[in-house]
C-alpha cells in the first residue's frame, strides 16, 4: 500500500516572513513535518511542494522528495487542493500512483509520527464502517453555549441565548469540533472524485488541541513546549 504525504510549503507568507524556514530549536519549521512523516510506519513517500528554491533544498536535506510548484500555485489566494493535485499529477508522470494521500501542513510541528500513526489506525478502522476520509480535530464542546466572534468584535450566539436552555433540558444536542490542520487523509481516488481533501463521508480523529502556527506568539509557545518535552 502506497501512502503519499504532501507537505505544502510556499516561500511567501503574509503573517510571518519566510515562516516555513523559521527555526524552532535550531530546526526550520518545515523540518518537523518532514521528519514526523519519514518516521511514520504508514507513510511510504514524503514530498514537499514549494515554489521556493531554498525551501526545496532544505527539505531535501531533511530527507523529503521535492516538487517545484509553479508560481501560479504559490499566490496568497491559492488553495491547497490544486497544490495537492499538481503533486499527484507530477508523480503520476513518473508512474507513481499512491493508494492514499495525507496532507500534513507544515505549521503543525507538534504533530509527531505517533500522532500520524494513531490517526491512520483510527481512520483504517472507521473505513470499515464506510467513512471515506479522516481529518484531525479537537472538541469545542456543546453547541448550546457557543458564540461566534465576528471580525468587528460583534458576537453572534450559536443558540437562542434569550431563552437560554439548560443542557440537560435539550432533547438533542451535539458537539462542535474544529479542524486542527494537522492531518487530512483519504484515498487518492476519493480526493479526485470529491475534488477536495475531505471526502463525502468523513470521520475525525479527535485529540487535545494542537497549535497551528500563525503568529510569532505561536512560535514561542511551541518552542517552550518542545524545550520542556
Amino acid at each position: 500500500m502506497e501512502i503519499l504525504a504532501i507537505i505544502p510549503a510556499r516561500g511567501g507568507s503574509k503573517g510571518i516572513k519566510r515562516k516555513n524556514l523559521k527555526p524552532i530549536l535550531n530546526k526550520p519549521l518545515v523540518a518537523y513535518s518532514i521528519l514526523s512523516a519519514l518516521n511514520s510506519k504508514y507513510i511510504t513517500k514524503v514530498v514537499v511542494s514549494s515554489e521556493d528554491s531554498e525551501i526545496l533544498e532544505v527539505s531535501k536535506k531533511y530527507g523529503a522528495e521535492t516538487i517545484k510548484r509553479p508560481e501560479e500555485l504559490a499566490k496568497d489566494e491559492t488553495k491547497t487542493l490544486p497544490v495537492m493535485l499538481h503533486c499527484i499529477e507530477e508523480l503520476e508522470k513518473q508512474s507513481y500512483v499512491p493508494d492514499y494521500v495525507v496532507l500534513l501542513q507544515p505549521t503543525c510541528p507538534l504533530r509527531d509520527e505517533g500522532y500520524i500513526d494513531s490517526a491512520f489506525e483510527y481512520y483504517f478502522e472507521k473505513e470499515k464502517q464506510g467513512f471515506d476520509s479522516c481529518f484531525g480535530a479537537f472538541k469545542l464542546g456543546l453547541t448550546h453555549a457557543k458564540w461566534k466572534v465576528l471580525h468587528n468584535e460583534k458576537l453572534e450566539g450559536l443558540y437562542d441565548y434569550r431563552t437560554r436552555p439548560r443542557r440537560q433540558d435539550l432533547d438533542e444536542h451535539y458537539d462542535l469540533i474544529q479542524e486542527n490542520g494537522a492531518f487530512y487523509a483519504l484515498e487518492t481516488k476519493t480526493l479526485k472524485k470529491a475534488n477536495d481533501f475531505i471526502g463525502f463521508n468523513p470521520t475525525c480523529y479527535i485529540t487535545p488541541q494542537i497549535i497551528d502556527i500563525d503568529t510569532v506568539e505561536d512560535f514561542e509557545k511551541v518552542e517552550n513546549i518542545l524545550k520542556n518535552a
